[in-house]
């Protein structure tokens, strides 16, 4: 009986592959219904969206789920950001104390009755600046970056408080206010402006990770630096690069803050580090960098926002929404650490298992 050409020319030990359409067509459904590194979360928002419709029928209204976008874009502005820093493999613990320090920046600025476009420069150059400096030391100077971010926290946490002797900042009746106050309050059409500006850093910030060198640059980073580094990626650049990003996304997220708030508060909001990093890690970045993306993060933000909407809702305590946001957290780095595990122990199995093709090779020619 003879043998066909596939099992002739399968090397031992493997299995025939199947054809390509084959595969496809097996494979096709699942595709189809799998999002991926995405699935769990995406499972869990639509199971918590399921029962607060049930549970709370305003929930689904066109005004709660458009208040859910408003209430959470300094997070998602910020959770930009930190998607950038953790690909990198790295961590912005001052992400926080920075946006209050960009507030008291451009709340003073404004109640000092500096126009419009002075006082968001300024702003912006502040929060570069915050960013410049950790990337700095971080890159050029070998500093840990919790090292680094976490020093930053505190000077710029203390900062806050000394610029104006722990005063909150009222803008509510400065001339240049107006703008601001329409930019965080008003509406397109049916959708918030707040919703407009959220998908311009989506798409911006998307199209950099997917379709530049820079993007590429950083994945590879964050997966093997050193690797990265024979490849000629200038690692220092690249660190530099992101947590200025991150100092970016402080002021610009600041700006909505200050207009959401009237005010620029010198204390700022306790939670809101943890709930950045929760965001981006339910969202599928790895906690050790080299994999992630915005989509995954707006879904990590919308899932916390939709968390944190069901349980005032319900009139849970804000002790107690803390409390789950911070088991959230817990959750999400756990799953992103077992995650991890599991595909690098599948890639080593993967490696172990891989025919060993050596005999296929021809044979050396004698010597001369």
């Amino acid at each position: 009986m003879s043998e066909s050409p596939s099992a002739v020319l399968t090397p031992p030990g493997s299995a025939p592959k199947a054809s390509p359409g084959a595969e496809s067509s097996n494979r096709r459904w699942w595709q189809r219904l799998s999002l991926g590194r995405y699935t769990g979360v995406v499972v869990a928002l639509l199971a918590v969206a399921i029962y607060l419709t049930i549970t709370e029928p305003v929930f689904l209204t066109w005004d709660n789920l458009m208040n859910i976008v408003k209430s959470n874009s300094v997070i998602f502005v910020l959770a930009i950001g930190a998607t950038f820093v953790v690909i990198s493999g790295g961590i912005d613990l001052s992400t926080a104390s920075a946006t209050t320090a960009s507030a008291m920046i451009f709340g003073l600025a404004l109640h000092s009755g500096w126009g419009l476009v002075p006082a968001l420069i300024a702003t912006i150059a502040f929060g570069l600046m915050i960013g410049l400096i950790n990337g700095v030391l971080i890159a050029k100077a070998h500093i840990s970056f919790l090292v680094v971010t976490l020093g930053a926290l505190s000077i710029w946490a203390s900062f806050a408080l000394v610029v104006n002797d722990g005063q909150t900042v009222s803008v509510f009746s400065a001339p240049a206010f107006g703008p601001i106050k329409d930019f965080v309050n008003q509406d397109v059409g049916p959708f918030p402006i707040l919703l407009i500006f959220d998908a311009i850093l989506v798409l911006l910030a998307g199209g950099v990770l997917r379709y530049t060198a820079f993007g590429r640059a950083l994945f590879a980073t964050g997966s093997n630096e050193e690797a990265a580094r024979l490849n000629g990626i200038s690692i220092n650049r690249i660190l530099i690069a992101v947590y200025t990003i991150g100092g970016l996304a402080a002021a610009l997220a600041c700006v909505v803050q200050v207009g959401r708030l009237t005010a620029a508060s010198a204390t700022g909001d306790p939670t809101l580090l943890l709930t950045v990093l929760a965001a981006v890690l339910i969202g599928g970045t790895s906690f050790t960098g080299g994999e992630g993306g915005v989509l995954g993060t707006v879904i990590g933000v919308i899932f916390l926002g939709v968390v944190q909407n069901g349980l005032t809702l319900s009139g849970v305590s804000a002790f107690w929404q803390g409390t789950v946001s911070g088991v959230i957290l817990i959750a999400a780095v756990g799953l992103g650490v077992l995650r991890d595990r599991g595909i690098s122990l599948r890639q080593r199995r993967a490696a172990k298992t891989a025919p060993d093709a050596s005999h296929l090779a021809p044979p050396a020619p004698p010597p001369a």
